[in-house]
């Protein structure tokens, strides 16, 4: 949520920023608007409630025949501020639904642009493998080598479902636990399970409502919604509390399945595990003071890099631009893997296997994470991050298409055998 204070005292200043990113600048006059009726109505009670406590302390002076009369003349005022204060609270109420739905201004840095056609390639590292053979998809290798069943993972649950089997399910655990232990042993970043369902201010705290909700999973009957990334339950860890300053930075990381309808994707890679309704997911999350979290968001990307490098496969860091930017960070970088086949006849593809996002204070104001930044100091916003490291399956699709042998078998990362048993090849 954007602080009330940009729009009374920078309003040029946020219809710039919002038209970036494709809002109109008459929301900025909408809420003006609003936020003038409030306090003026604040204001006229205000002074209502002064006349009225005056009235009240010179009613002892009054005589028997005039108390009576001032008796209906004071119900009358009180009346009067009941009014306006109900008259404010409704004004609140829309006000603050309309704070809700503004996305968050762009960082500075962020390339002016309508899609994902104008993101901004930042650097590529590595050469993609050149092969001997034409390189297989990741459906086919997958079903050749028997750790991938597309067809039954329709049959229990539905289109964008499957069953990993044997070394597929093997190999997606050893990826998860690896990568936990690198950003905790050698990142350090402080692990916590979190529950995979969240109450509904969860997801308002970290703006995937009320914007997002036709994407979610819900539970009506008990209230809980299925988690869409561990970003919500971790930055909500937080929630309502004044932190220290010596607290801060914190970082943590935690696994969780992702559940999404991906209702906005719909005809979009049909083929294989690009984009499913449940995902694993590894995820780094940080809260820190607004002066470093410029910093914290290179160093976040560098520890969602490191993972790349690690598993020694071509990626490419991409800055996204304003039009392709989510609802609620300022910056974000994307990292992408490069997967020779992803396309089948088509080709390779670069595939988004994190985001790194600077959220500034637009989630803190949100789910209320304040810290006090120094003693008998006025609490402040922290500024919060996330990022992915990494997202599973692309990881996968990335691994067997990159790591596939001409005879259909596929190499295990180097970095990833001792979280199988010391194995080196996936065969049929």
């Amino acid at each position: 949520m954007l602080d009330i204070r940009l729009f009374r005292e920078q309003p040029d200043f946020v219809k710039e920023g919002l038209l970036k990113i494709g809002v109109a600048p008459a929301t900025v006059d909408e809420v003006r608007g609003l936020d003038e009726r409030v306090r003026a109505l604040k204001t006229d009670a205000e002074a209502k409630k002064a006349q009225l406590n005056s009235a009240n302390k010179a009613m002892g002076k009054a005589s028997p025949e005039e108390r009576e009369t001032k008796r209906a003349e004071l119900r009358a005022e009180g009346d009067a501020i009941n009014s306006l204060d109900a008259q404010r609270a409704e004004i609140e109420r829309e006000l603050q639904k309309r704070l809700l739905d503004i996305p968050n201004l762009p960082h500075e840095k962020v390339p002016v642009g309508k899609d994902e056609h104008d993101n901004s390639v930042v650097r590529t590292v590595g050469t993609p493998r050149s092969f001997d053979f034409t390189p297989r998809p990741h459906w086919e290798i997958g079903e050749k080598l028997g750790i991938l069943d597309l067809e039954r993972g329709v049959k229990i649950s539905g289109s964008r479902f499957y069953v990993l089997r044997g070394a597929g399910a093997a190999l997606q655990r050893a990826l998860i636990t690896w990568m936990l232990d690198i950003h905790i042993e050698k990142h350090g970043y402080t692990e916590v399970y979190t529950p995979f369902v969240v109450k509904e201010e969860c997801l308002y705290g970290t703006g995937n409502l009320p914007k997002f909700a036709d994407n979610l999973y819900h539970d009506v009957e008990e209230d809980f919604w299925l988690v869409p990334t561990a970003e919500v339950p971790v930055t909500n860890l937080h929630r309502d509390e004044l932190l220290e300053a010596s607290a801060l930075p914190l970082h943590y990381v935690a696994y969780t399945p992702c559940f999404r309808r991906e209702k906005m994707s719909a005809g979009r890679d049909v083929r294989g595990i690009k984009r499913g309704h449940q995902f694993d997911k590894v995820e780094m999350v940080k809260l820190c003071a607004p002066e470093s979290s410029d910093a914290e968001l290179e160093l976040l990307l560098d520890n969602a890099e490191d993972v790349c490098r690690a598993l020694e496969i071509p990626y490419r860091v991409v800055l996204v631009c304003t039009g392709d930017k989510t609802f609620s960070s300022a910056i974000t970088y994307d990292l992408e893997l490069y997967a020779p086949a992803s396309k089948g006849e088509e080709g390779a593809e670069w595939l988004e296997v994190s985001s790194c996002s600077n959220f500034r204070d637009f989630q803190a104001r949100r789910a209320n994470l304040r810290y006090r930044p120094e003693p008998g100091a006025k609490p402040e916003f922290v500024h919060t991050l996330n990022g992915s490291g990494l997202a599973l399956p692309r990881v996968m699709i990335a691994i067997l298409e990159n790591y596939q042998n001409s005879d259909g078998s596929v190499t295990i990362p180097p970095v990833l055998r001792p979280y199988m048993h010391n194995r080196v090849l996936i065969t049929a």
